[in-house]
């Protein structure tokens, strides 16, 4: 009966949030302008459909749509912030619980308006009556001979790819004869894209071991981790350092060549490919960004033959129904392989569940040994992981933390005591990674990418990862003082060419 109570007094204390929340909404509606809400619906386009924001005649309209999409919600109403601030309505913040300096000060690490959305309505904003007729004059018959405000003229452009975010002539070429003033606007976006592009905006992914100094990972460690991949009469495990991935491998008077055996990739199905993706957290942080990283690994595993399953935002519970299903699924039996994607936040070998519950992953590969999963018995297992192992490090200016706090645990058995299983970390312990905000991870990304170049060519997995190393390992931060590694290690006895 307590419990039945509990349950009813939280969700009346839901209700009462959301409605207060609503009022709030309504009180901001109430301030707006019919301009102010054109300019909030041109600021939404690529946020929500076209054909829901022509319908849309009200600030309300528009804050029912991002509530459905999950951008404006009780515990996170920053979206809508940015875009009142975007729209010099700083005075109606405090509805949200804002100030013009806070969102300023969280704008690097939380703004999701692109760099080229922003450009257009500054430009809309400096283009007057008597200039906008000069510009449509200029742009002659290919503007329809209807009235048009400033934004409906970019709109337009938009719409009919006269403009892009690559592509700005057409304006320049007006601004140039009517409003030079402009110019500069779009110069300053072209460098900031060009500095975006070449050292993109992050979320970063800490891992730091809790003990010396911050985020160095101990040379004990280092062998207590290489320790858990020993050699065996039946496998030859090879303990991987990011230095030598891919450089011949020697094991006592045996050497790992370019001879070495492949494994089987002829059966009915290439095999199933399981993609665990974790945006939203009940008590941490959200991982945005994280969505394009899981559409790309399904495209190109798709691609590759295999049958993807994406679940997202996933709890202790649903995991361990996940693990219980492919560790006895029947499929295996027909399969080549086994692939295993985590995207989450993590610390010191182990990874978060979407309910903040800490899972070892020596836990999770445990489950696909030949004991408990016959079915993947001498079949590779592939583990790839993208998330943190520690705690914040620094904050640039377009990096946000997504490390959290908790006890330390220990990469010890993460790959388990025998042949044919493969784990592919997204960075070497103790040290941070990074994850575009937007246009997801570096490591998968660049897995991804490379997956698809190099399998056509007939590159096996070690080879694709050395790739994969390199390329990571060339990318930096804004400040040019951030680096990354990603850190494999394996128990394979054989080639993995997928092609």
């Amino acid at each position: 009966m307590a419990t039945t109570q509990d349950q009813n007094l939280g969700s009346s204390s839901d209700e009462n949030c959301l409605w207060r929340f609503r009022e709030k909404l309504l009180a901001i509606d109430e301030e707006l302008k019919v301009q102010d809400v054109e300019s909030l619906k041109f600021l939404c386009i690529g946020f929500i459909s076209q054909n829901k924001l022509e319908k849309s005649s009200s600030a309300l309209d528009l804050f029912d749509h991002l509530m459905e999409r999950e951008l404006l919600s009780v515990k996170e109403p920053f979206f809508l912030a940015e875009l009142l601030y975007t729209i010099k309505q700083n005075r109606l913040l405090h509805h949200l619980g804002y100030t013009k300096k806070q969102v300023e000060s969280l704008l690097p690490t939380q703004r999701k308006l692109s760099l080229f959305r922003k450009l257009l309505f500054e430009l809309s904003e400096g283009i007057g009556e008597e200039n906008l007729k000069e510009i449509i004059f200029l742009l002659g018959d290919n503007i329809p001979k209807t009235p048009m405000t400033s934004l409906s003229l970019l709109d337009y452009l938009e719409k009919k790819t006269e403009i892009d975010e690559d592509n700005l002539i057409v304006l320049e070429r007006a601004f140039q004869k009517v409003l030079p003033c402009l110019i500069k606007k779009i110069e300053n976006y072209k460098r900031e894209k060009a500095a975006q592009e070449a050292t993109p905006p992050v979320d970063k992914e800490t891992e730091s071991l809790h003990q010396g100094e911050e985020g160095i990972f101990s040379p004990s460690d280092i062998k207590q981790f290489y320790g858990t991949l020993p050699v065996t009469a039946n496998a030859v495990p090879i303990p991987v350092s990011v230095a030598t991935l891919g450089a011949s491998n020697t094991l006592g008077s045996e050497t790992w060549t370019k001879e070495t055996s492949m494994y089987r990739m002829d059966r009915k199905h290439r095999g199933h490919c399981v993609i665990i993706n974790n945006h939203r957290f009940t008590s941490l942080y959200d991982r945005p960004g994280t969505h394009k990283d899981a559409e790309s690994l399904q495209l190109v595993f798709e691609w590759l033959g295999f049958t993807t399953h994406r679940h997202d935002d996933v709890t202790k519970g649903v995991m361990d129904k996940i693990l219980q299903e492919y560790k006895s699924h029947p499929g295996h039996a027909d399969g080549d392989c086994f692939v295993f994607c985590i995207l989450t936040h993590g610390e010191f070998g182990a990874v978060y569940s979407s309910d903040g519950v800490l899972i070892p992953i020596r836990e999770i590969t445990h489950h696909f040994t030949a004991y408990q999963c016959p079915g993947l018995a001498q079949k590779p297992k592939l583990f790839f992981i993208q998330a943190c192992q520690g705690t914040e490090i620094q904050s640039s200016v377009f990096i946000e933390a997504d490390a959290q706090n908790c006890e330390q645990l220990s990469l010890q058995d993460s790959v388990p005591n025998e042949a044919d299983f493969l784990l592919g970390l997204a960075t070497v312990p103790g040290y941070v990674s990074f994850r575009h905000i937007k246009n997801g991870s570096w490591y998968i990304q660049s897995l991804c990418k490379h997956l698809k170049k190099l399998v056509p060519r007939e590159e096996d997995i070690l080879s694709i990862l050395t790739a994969v190393n390199d390329d990571v390992s060339q990318k930096m931060c804004r400040d040019g003082t951030r680096r990354q590694i990603p850190q494999p290690a394996f128990t394979l006895r054989k080639k993995i060419v997928c092609w």
